[in-house]
């Protein structure tokens, strides 16, 4: 069997991976040669755009997805015509504006931060005197690792701001600003027959908007937060009629749980998955897509995962550390950019804590 991927990045390089010991092969389609995804399968360089290059990437396939939500959802659409694609373009087209994705979880009962979509520059102040400060503004599309993002700590400073945004007007939503105790997410996994599966919370850290640790499960989670994350990814899973693996990303204030976005794929904060539950997200997903059975989402103990950005580290050293598993994404190193992971594996926190803080030392994030 054929899977398409459209994005060639690490996300689609390591669902390559996880699908190779299941005998399937992979196209993958990306503007960018030499893409992290060219050492597991075919590679197509060329636009999400152009009409012939989606053909050419349709043609033969059993099944397609996508490993980034910034592919265009009519991109979704043409390959549909010919191949099953999975999650849906309804599913893309919501996770790509933040202001449908609220509205969402709005209409399910979901609950979320306080937020003011912005029709024009003027409502900025409008949004300001519902909201209150401090409120971030951000790009309704289009945003990640903390980009499309401005923290708003008074009133007099919305003026500045605006003068130095890029979006257009009508692309900005005003969100409150969530004091927030933890920041967590739940990966979830629907099959085509409508069964659905779910990970444990995971507890994340970021920094400057981009995730640097994972922790999983999620330390010191209540069965009851657990149960109730699950309830609102089951319902997302069914209005959307979603296939696939869909993380939603949440805010715990002592013990309420807010929505803060949804991914519709396979995600950052689930890396610890391949080597830490039963079956990874990524084979998780491409069973989804396939339509086979879905595995155990159980968990192998605790995990610790560590992304590595920026500047390339000592890899020798890491690989000297026990229970690690190093993975590198063939990327070339810049500030801020991720080029890898490292995941520790242990029965309990202390033995995680202990193996991991060699690996910060050795992989500073820069």
């Amino acid at each position: 069997m054929i899977v398409g991927v459209l994005g060639g990045g690490q996300l689609g390089r390591m669902l390559g991976l996880a699908g190779l010991p299941l005998g399937l092969k992979f196209r993958f389609l990306d503007p960018e040669p030499d893409s992290p995804c060219a050492q597991v399968g075919e590679q197509l360089v060329g636009s999400y755009t152009d009409p012939a290059t989606l053909d050419r990437f349709a043609a033969g396939l059993d099944a397609a997805t996508f490993e980034f939500e910034n592919v265009p959802a009519d991109t979704v659409r043409r390959i549909a015509r010919s191949v099953p694609v999975f999650p849906s373009a309804q599913a893309l087209e919501t996770a790509q504006d933040r202001l449908s994705e609220k509205n969402l979880f709005q209409s399910l009962g979901i609950p979320t931060p306080s937020y003011y979509p912005l029709s024009h520059r003027d409502d900025l102040a409008a949004g300001l005197d519902r909201i209150g400060c401090p409120a971030v503004l951000k790009t309704r599309r289009f945003g990640y690792d903390g980009k499309g993002q401005w923290l708003i700590q008074r009133a007099e400073d919305a003026n500045l701001i605006l003068s130095q945004l890029p979006a257009e007007p009508d692309s900005l939503i005003l969100e409150g600003f969530v004091r927030f105790d933890r920041e967590v997410s739940l990966i979830a996994v629907r099959g085509r027959s409508g069964e659905a599966r779910f990970y444990p919370l995971v507890e994340n850290h970021h920094q400057g908007g981009i995730l640097r640790l994972s922790l999983a499960p999620a330390p010191n989670v209540s069965v009851e937060l657990q149960r109730a994350a699950q309830a609102y990814a089951a319902r997302l899973l069914e209005t959307l009629d979603y296939v696939g693996v869909l993380t939603l990303e949440l805010f715990l204030r002592g013990d309420a749980l807010l929505a803060n976005e949804i991914a519709p794929r396979v995600h950052n904060s689930g890396h610890w998955t391949i080597e830490g539950a039963e079956t990874s997200q990524f084979e998780n997903h491409l069973r989804a897509v396939l339509g086979f059975p879905l595995g155990s989402t159980d968990c192998r103990g605790v995990s610790a995962m560590w992304n590595i950005l920026g500047a390339p580290p000592n890899y020798e050293a890491i690989l000297a550390v026990p229970r690690q598993h190093l993975h590198l994404y063939g990327k070339e190193p810049r500030s801020g950019r991720k080029i890898g992971h490292v995941t520790v594996c242990a029965s309990d926190w202390e033995a995680v804590h202990q193996q991991l803080e060699p690996i910060r030392a050795l992989a500073p994030q820069t």
